[in-house]
C-alpha cells in the first residue's frame, strides 16, 4: 500500500518554494491545519491520519504534525498535493 505525507508547510502561503511550499500562491493558504488537510484528503476519496507529534524537516522545532495519506497507487504525489491545496482553499471560502 502506497503512504504519502503530507505537511502543512506544503501548502502555507508564507513560505517560499525554498522553504517548502509545493502549490502556487493561488492554492496556498496561511498555516494550514493537519485538521484542514485532513478533511480534504477524505473528500478526496482517500484515507488520512493525523501525527500530530511529528514535526517537519526545515522547521523541527515546531512540531506542527504532518497528515499520512493511504492508497493513493492511482496518484502521484504532486497531484495529491494539488488536489488538496484546492479543498482547503474550498474550506476557507
Amino acid at each position: 500500500m502506497v503512504e504519502n505525507v503530507i505537511w502543512p508547510a506544503y501548502l502555507d502561503s508564507t513560505r517560499t518554494r525554498a522553504e517548502g511550499r509545493r502549490v502556487p500562491l493561488e492554492l496556498a493558504v496561511e498555516e494550514p491545519t493537519v485538521e484542514e488537510i485532513a478533511k480534504a484528503v477524505q473528500q478526496i476519496g482517500y484515507d488520512a491520519t493525523v501525527e500530530r507529534d511529528k514535526a517537519y524537516s526545515r522547521e523541527h522545532w515546531v512540531p506542527r504534525g504532518r497528515v499520512v495519506v493511504r492508497g493513493t497507487e492511482d496518484s502521484t504525489k504532486n497531484d495529491l498535493v494539488q488536489a488538496v491545496a484546492a479543498y482547503v482553499v474550498a474550506l476557507r471560502e
